[in-house]
């Protein structure tokens, strides 16, 4: 690990970056998923070398925050475990988004993870892709029932079915939800991932670092006809991503396989202690096969658990404070770290939303953001409170014709006005917009 970690406002795993409770780690995982052991690496890593706080991401990794003066020995703690790169300077580009459930879902086209492998590997070892930027990321979508369909990618893949073939519809600067500019055979998915990157280097200026700017002056039409010129591209209309089920990221749920179920729990807004996060791995071992998954919506998965066993399953997370029914307020509710760590929030955003979820009679999709960067939440929720100050929120509901947050709906509210306002907009929903 001797490349010079290159400077980046994005915490990595090499790179601590500072935050108002001290130094914050992330640590990328390949598809999401954690062995046991290593979830025990990370639960002593920041009880030992930080203040004890775990954050799973809305890119299904993992951040240890509050990182004090002994940062060398936390990387090294982790690295021992298997959480790190295979060179210094791939650690930025392993951004590459998987379904939780890939490879045992039971509505999946085809199992992602061999070509997820392959993918992580190519970013990793082809110098030329460690000059993207630390936030330019890829998903592969394998059907999936359980899968993010809103998080914005520079570069989507999405598996689909015509005339009997799994093809991958693809799209650039967007999500799966949109509708996708061209397909891939499933043999030249690797090759179309590594075309489109090397074409974005070859066009962009070091100013664009997404692919979003590129397409600002570049018409998606040309770069499409130089992409075509690499690989063989076929010509898709009108295909779009059906959207999955809500809420399958809680509780239990079948897997492809008949006698086994994945079991899904929420740490309240996103939050572990090495407890919990310990809790978890064990009950991984004794009913699992040994693995956690980590989620887009902050929350994770134990994997392979027979039928039988589920119930026991449920009951230990549960003693571990981890939330595993869709009902609870808190389990749909997301906030940033607010001004207890962040130096840019305006407002105490985690302790609001446990105030708010007393508030609420029924769950509601709510999101507490402490400034306008959102890091909270990479998709727009059907609810935002902006923070404006400590304890006052603008409200905002999703508005497909809007950008940002949506339509602003209210202005400087306290947390008891704006449950008042969520709980009459439940009980009469705002119009879809056409």
């Amino acid at each position: 690990m001797s490349t010079a970690i290159r400077p980046s406002a994005c915490p990595g795993l090499l790179r601590i970056v500072q935050a108002l409770d001290g130094g914050i780690c992330r640590i990328k995982l390949d598809g999401g998923s954690i062995s046991a052991d290593q979830a025990d690496a990370v639960a002593n890593a920041a009880e030992q070398f930080a203040g004890g706080a775990i954050e799973a991401t809305n890119r299904a990794n993992l951040q240890i925050r509050g990182i004090g003066q002994q940062s060398a020995a936390l990387i090294d703690g982790l690295l021992a475990a298997g959480l790190g790169p295979r060179t210094a300077a791939g650690d930025d580009v392993r951004n590459l988004m998987l379904s939780p459930t890939a490879g045992i879902d039971r509505l999946m086209r085809f199992d992602t993870r061999a070509l997820a492998e392959q993918i992580l590997d190519t970013l990793q070892s082809h110098p030329r892709f460690h000059e993207l930027s630390a936030k330019f990321a890829v998903q592969l979508d394998g059907g999936e029932a359980l899968a993010m369909l809103e998080h914005h990618h520079d570069l989507w893949l999405s598996a689909f079915a015509r005339d009997g073939e799994t093809l991958l519809a693809f799209g650039l600067a967007g999500c799966p939800s949109d509708r996708a500019v061209g397909a891939v055979s499933l043999e030249n998915g690797h090759a179309l991932v590594v075309a489109v990157l090397e074409l974005f280097l070859e066009l962009a200026r070091p100013e664009q670092t997404r692919m979003r700017h590129l397409l600002e002056e570049l018409p998606m039409l040309a770069f499409l006809e130089q992409l075509r010129t690499r690989l063989p591209i076929k010509a898709i209309s009108n295909w779009q991503r059906l959207p999955g089920a809500d809420d399958l990221h809680i509780g239990v749920h079948p897997q492809g396989t008949d006698t086994l179920v994945y079991v899904g729990a929420v740490p309240p807004l996103g939050r572990l202690d090495p407890t919990m996060l310990r809790g978890a791995a064990q009950l991984a071992r004794q009913f699992g096969d040994g693995s956690l998954r980590f989620t887009p919506w902050q929350s994770l998965l134990l994997p392979n658990v027979t039928q039988t066993d589920a119930n026991q399953v449920i009951e230990g997370l549960k003693q571990r404070h981890l939330l595993t029914d869709a009902a609870e307020p808190l389990a749909r509710m997301i906030a940033c770290t607010g001004t207890n760590g962040c130096g840019k929030g305006l407002a105490d955003t985690k302790s609001d939303a446990r105030l708010l979820a007393t508030l609420l009679p029924q769950a509601q999709s709510v999101h507490l953001s402490g400034c306008t960067r959102s890091c909270a939440a990479a998709h727009c929720a059907p609810a935002t409170l902006l923070a404006v100050s400590a304890g006052q929120y603008d409200l905002y509901f999703r508005d497909a014709a809007q950008p940002g947050f949506g339509t602003l709906h209210a202005r400087n509210l306290t947390i008891e006005a704006a449950a008042a306002l969520l709980i009459d907009a439940a009980r009469s929903p705002l119009p879809e917009p056409p």
